[in-house]
């Protein structure tokens, strides 16, 4: 029977060229526009996304209020 020798020889980073990236674009599952099933789409995911946002930034608007009204009575404000 011949020894058959396997080299294990590294992954070459072919998405690393224009036809690489393109090949990997067409292998990703890109979300839908509307709803299908239990999966939301593009537009759902982007009205929760600004509403979150919209909401923590209101969120740590009133966090920095509070703490300049705290530091002011204790006289460490201007």
């Amino acid at each position: 029977m011949a020894d058959v020798k396997k080299t294990n020889k590294p992954a070459k980073d072919h998405w690393l060229t224009i036809d690489g990236v393109r090949k990997e674009a067409k292998r990703v599952r890109w979300p839908k526009w509307k709803r299908e099933g239990n999966t939301a789409g593009i537009g759902e995911n982007t009205a929760e996304v600004l509403l979150f946002t919209g909401f923590f930034g209101a969120f740590f608007v009133f966090c920095d209020f509070a703490v300049t009204y705290l530091l002011k009575i204790i006289g460490i404000g201007v």
